[in-house]
C-alpha cells in the first residue's frame, strides 16, 4: 500500500497531542464526509485516508511503531526479529571469526545474516510477509446501526467478522492475518475493508448524528398535538406546541447514530416539520377558513 504522511494529511506534526488529532480527524471528517460530497470522488478518498491516520496516530502502539518505521511500520514485528537474529549471529559469529578469515569466511558470515535463496546450502531462508488484501463491503445505514457479524469469502476462503455499530461510510478496517500467504514462514498479510453505506430514504446521517423529515398536517401545527414519528430504535411519540411554524426544528437527544467502538453512547436526531396544507377542501372548510381569514384581519 503507498505510503501517506498521516501528520501531514491531518494537518499536525510530531508534537500533537491526543487532543489535537481527535480535534483534527473530528473537522476534516466533517468537512469531506461523503455524504456532503455525493458527487466528488476524491472527497471520498480523501475521507478513506483521514479515517486511516486517525485509526493509526489514535493509537499509542501503533503511533510509535509508525513515528519509529515510517512507511514500514506495520512491518515493525519482522523489522526487529530481523535485527535480533542479525545480532545474534554476529555475537556468535565473531568468536568463531576472531583470527583470520578469508573472502569465502565473510561471504558465509553476511549470508547467515541475511539469508539467501531457498536450497543454496547452509544459509538461512529470507522471511518475507504476505502481500496485503484490500475489499469493499456494501452496508444499509440500518445495517451499520448495529454490531452484526458477516461471513466475506476471502480467495476461496470463508471468514466471519464482526462489524461494530456506528462504523462510517469510507472507513477502513484491518483484519489482521487475513492477506496472502507469507512465503518462508512469514507472517501472512492484512484485510483492509473499505464500508460504503447507501444512503437511506428517511434519514440522512452526518457523523454520529441523523436528520430526519417529518409531515405535519395543518390543525396540529396550528393546535398542537401529538405525533408518532419513526426512528432507527423503533417508534417515538412526540408533542407538537401549538403554532409550530414550517420548518421548525426540534433535537432528540441520543436518538441519532451510535458512536463507533462507545457502547451505549448516541449522537442525536433532528427532526424537521414539513406542514402539509390540506387540498380538496369542502365548501363548509372554504368557509371556515375565510372567517379564520377575517378573524385576522380584523385583529
Amino acid at each position: 500500500m503507498d505510503f501517506v504522511d498521516y501528520y501531514k494529511l491531518l494537518g499536525l506534526d510530531k508534537t500533537a497531542t491526543s487532543k489535537d488529532i481527535k480535534s483534527a480527524y473530528r473537522k476534516l471528517a466533517r468537512k469531506y464526509h461523503p455524504d456532503l460530497n455525493p458527487n466528488d470522488k476524491n472527497a471520498k478518498k480523501k475521507f478513506q485516508e483521514i479515517n486511516e491516520a486517525n485509526e493509526v496516530l489514535s493509537d499509542p502502539e501503533k503511533r510509535k511503531k509508525y513515528d519509529q518505521y515510517g512507511k514500514d511500520w506495520q512491518h515493525s514485528e519482522q523489522f526487529e526479529k530481523q535485527q535480533q537474529y542479525q545480532q545474534q549471529s554476529a555475537n556468535s559469529r565473531k568468536t568463531a571469526y576472531s583470527g583470520s578469515q578469508s573472502g569465502d569466511d565473510f561471504s558465509d558470515f553476511f549470508e547467515s545474516m541475511f539469508g539467501r535463496a531457498a536450497g543454496a546450502g547452509h544459509g538461512r531462508q529470507v522471511k518475507y510477509r504476505g502481500e496485503d488484501y484490500t475489499a469493499e463491503l456494501q452496508l444499509d445505514l440500518t445495517d451499520a446501526y448495529k454490531t452484526h457479524k458477516r461471513t466475506l469469502t476471502i480467495n476461496n476462503r470463508k471468514i466471519r467478522i464482526t462489524i461494530p455499530a456506528g462504523i462510517e461510510n469510507g472507513q477502513t478496517i484491518k483484519i489482521a492475518g487475513i492477506g496472502g500467504k507469507g512465503i518462508n514462514g512469514g507472517p501472512d498479510g492484512d484485510l483492509y475493508i473499505t464500508f460504503s453505506i447507501a444512503n437511506h430514504p428517511g434519514f440522512k446521517r452526518l457523523g454520529n448524528d441523523l436528520f430526519t423529515t417529518v409531515d405535519l398536517d395543518l390543525y396540529k401545527a396550528v393546535l398542537g398535538g401529538e405525533i408518532t414519528i419513526e426512528t432507527l430504535s423503533g417508534k417515538v411519540k412526540l408533542k407538537v406546541k401549538p403554532e409550530t411554524q414550517n420548518g421548525s426544528k426540534i433535537k432528540l437527544k441520543n436518538k441519532g447514530f451510535p458512536v463507533y467502538k462507545n457502547e451505549g453512547q448516541y449522537g442525536d436526531l433532528y427532526v424537521t416539520y414539513l406542514i402539509k396544507i390540506p387540498t380538496n377542501l369542502t365548501e363548509k372548510q372554504r368557509a371556515l377558513f375565510n372567517q379564520l381569514s377575517e378573524l385576522q384581519i380584523n385583529k
